[in-house]
C-alpha cells in the first residue's frame, strides 16, 4: 500500500471539549484534595508497583515469575547468533539484557540480604553491571557485542540459578525482612519491565541495520486502516494543579516529591500525530527549511543526513518502514514513529503548534483509564486509532508511542537520591535530556502510570518515539 499524503490543516480542523468532561483537579475545583506525606526513607521511592494495592508475599512471588518469562519469551523469536549483536553503542545485545537483569537481582537483593549467597562466575558482577559506579566496575558499555562469553545456555542458566535462589528467599522472608526486601525486589521487577522494552527496540535496530532486514514477528495481513479523522483540541483552564506521584503503589524516585504547579489555559490534541500527517511535513520540505528547526537539530539533521523518522526508506515511490514483519508499507493512518524530538519540535512548528510541558500531559492524562496499545497485546507496532472504540476527546495517551514533551528532565522541588548505589538510578541523568510520557507499545501495561516520566537525549530515535501537540490558548 503507498502511503497517501494525510496532512489537514491543523487550524481547521478544530473542536474544542471542555476540561469538565475530563474530571480534571484543579486547585479550587476539585471535591478534595489529598495531603501526601514526604518521607525521607531511602526505600521510599521503591514501595508496592500495584497501583492502589499493598502487594503481599504471595503476589510478589507470582509477579517475580511472570515478569521473568515474560522476558525469556520475547527472546523466543530469536536464534543464537541474534543474541550477541550490537549495531550502536547505545544498543545493547539480547544476551546482555538477560544477564543484566539477573545481576539486578543477584547485587541488589540476593548478595545484599544473604551471606551465603555466591554468585555462579565472579566475573558477572564487571560483565553486567550497567552503570552503577557504588556497585563496582564495568564492562565499557560499546563493547558489550564482543562478549561471546559467557555462552547464550550459560545466560540462561544464570538466570535459572538467580530464579531459584530468589524464589527460595521470598517465600522464606517473614515480618521487617520482608518489609526491607520486598520494595527492592518490586523496583527489580520494573528495571526488568524497562529492559524488556529495550530488548525489543535493540532487536529492532538489530534487524533493521541487516541487508536482510529479518522479521521478528510473523507478519500482520489486516488491511490497512482507513484515515483517520481530523485532529481536534481539548481546552484546559488555567490553574494550579497538583503534580507528581501521590504515593499510592510503586513509582521512581523521580515521580516525587507532589507538589503544584501553575498552568495558563492550553490545548492539548486529541490524538498522536500520524504518518500520513508527518509526509505532509516531508513533502512542505520540512526537512529543508532550517526555520523550523532548533540550532542543534538544524545541526544534526544537516550531520546525519536526516530526510525521514528512522526506519523509513523509498522504493518505486512508496514509502517503507521497518516492523516486527520486517520492511513494510508506511501505513498514513499510523502514528508517526522514531522521530527525535528535534523533528517533533520542528513538526509542531511547521504545524503553528507546540509540543507540550510534561505538566500539561499529566493534567490531562491523570483521570484517563490505562488503557491502550500496550506490549500485552504482542504487536510490537504502533497502531491506527481504533474506529470501533467509543469516541473519547483524548485518545492514544498511553500505549502505542513515548510522547516527547518540552520539559528538560530535571528534579521535582524537594528531590533528593536516595543514598547508594541504587540513588543512581535516576537521579544523575537528570541533565541534557528531555521528558517523554505515555508508554509504548513495547511497555507493560503494568509498568505505566500517568506520572511515569521517561527520558532521552534530543536526538535519540531508536525508541517508539511520537508526537502529539499542544497549543497556548
Amino acid at each position: 500500500m503507498r502511503a497517501h499524503d494525510g496532512g489537514q490543516s491543523l487550524e481547521s480542523c478544530c473542536i474544542v471539549f471542555s476540561v469538565e468532561s475530563l474530571d480534571i483537579e484543579v486547585e479550587g475545583h476539585a471535591q478534595e484534595e489529598r495531603t501526601v506525606p514526604i518521607t525521607e526513607s531511602a526505600h521510599h521511592a521503591f514501595v508496592p508497583s500495584i497501583p492502589g494495592e499493598a502487594i503481599h508475599q504471595d503476589t510478589l512471588l507470582r509477579r517475580y515469575h511472570q515478569v521473568r518469562q515474560l522476558t525469556e519469551r520475547l527472546c523466543q523469536p530469536l536464534v543464537t547468533e541474534d543474541y550477541v549483536i550490537q549495531a550502536m553503542p547505545d544498543v545493547s545485545p539480547p544476551k546482555w539484557h538477560l544477564a543484566h537483569t539477573s545481576w539486578f537481582f543477584e547485587t541488589f537483593v540476593l548478595a545484599a540480604a544473604s551471606q551465603n549467597y555466591r554468585s555462579p562466575h565472579a566475573a558477572y558482577a564487571y560483565l553486567f553491571n550497567s552503570y552503577y559506579v557504588a556497585a563496582g566496575e564495568r564492562h565499557c558499555r560499546p563493547k558489550r557485542g564482543i562478549l561471546s562469553r559467557p555462552t547464550v545456555e550459560e545466560v540462561y542458566r544464570y538466570r535459572a540459578y538467580v530464579d531459584q535462589h530468589m524464589t527460595a528467599l521470598l517465600e522464606g522472608l517473614q515480618g521487617e525482612a520482608y518489609e526491607i526486601w520486598s520494595p527492592v525486589v518490586e523496583l527489580g521487577l520494573h528495571h526488568e519491565q524497562q529492559h524488556q522494552e529495550l530488548l525489543l527496540t535493540d532487536v529492532k535496530y538489530n534487524f533493521a541495520c541487516n541487508p536482510l532486514r529479518p522479521a521478528y514477528a510473523s507478519p500482520d495481513i489486516s488491511p490497512p486502516a482507513p484515515a483517520v479523522g481530523p485532529l481536534q483540541w481539548v481546552s484546559f483552564p488555567e490553574g494550579v494543579y497538583w503534580i507528581g506521584h501521590d504515593g499510592q503503589g510503586f513509582a521512581f524516585d523521580n515521580e516525587s516529591p507532589r507538589h503544584r504547579c501553575f498552568l495558563e489555559p492550553f490545548q492539548l490534541a486529541s490524538r498522536l500525530i500520524t504518518n500520513g500527517e508527518y509526509l505532509a511535513f516531508m513533502a512542505d520540505g520540512g526537512y529543508e527549511r532550517p526555520e523550523l528547526w532548533l540550532s542543534m537539530g538544524w545541526d544534526t539533521v544537516q550531520r546525519e543526513g536526516w530526510k525521514t523518522p528512522l526506519y523509513w526508506e523509498q522504493r518505486d515511490g512508496t514509502w517503507w518502514t521497518m516492523t516486527p514483519a520486517g520492511m513494510q508499507p508506511v501505513q498514513a493512518a499510523e502514528p508517526v514513529c522514531h522521530v527525535s524530538y528535534y523533528e517533533a519540535d520542528a513538526y509542531a512548528r511547521w504545524a503553528k503548534a507546540r509540543l507540550p510541558t510534561e505538566v500539561e500531559w499529566e493534567v490531562a492524562a491523570r483521570p484517563l483509564p490505562l488503557r491502550g496499545n500496550f506490549v500485552e497485546r504482542h504487536i510490537f507496532h504502533p497502531a491506527p486509532l481504533s474506529q470501533t472504540e467509543d469516541p473519547v476527546p483524548l485518545a492514544q495517551m498511553f500505549g502505542d508511542v513515548w510522547e516527547w514533551t518540552q520539559s528538560h528532565y530535571s528534579p521535582y522541588p524537594g528531590y533528593t537520591a536516595a543514598p547508594g548505589a541504587l540513588g543512581e538510578y535516576n537521579g544523575k541523568f537528570m541533565a541534557n535530556q528531555f521528558v517523554l510520557r505515555g508508554g509504548s507499545c513495547a511497555t507493560s501495561v503494568s509498568h505505566i502510570r500517568p506520572t511515569y516520566r521517561n527520558f532521552f537525549p534530543a536526538e535519540a530515535r531508536w525508541q517508539f518515539m511520537g508526537i502529539r501537540l499542544a497549543r497556548t490558548i
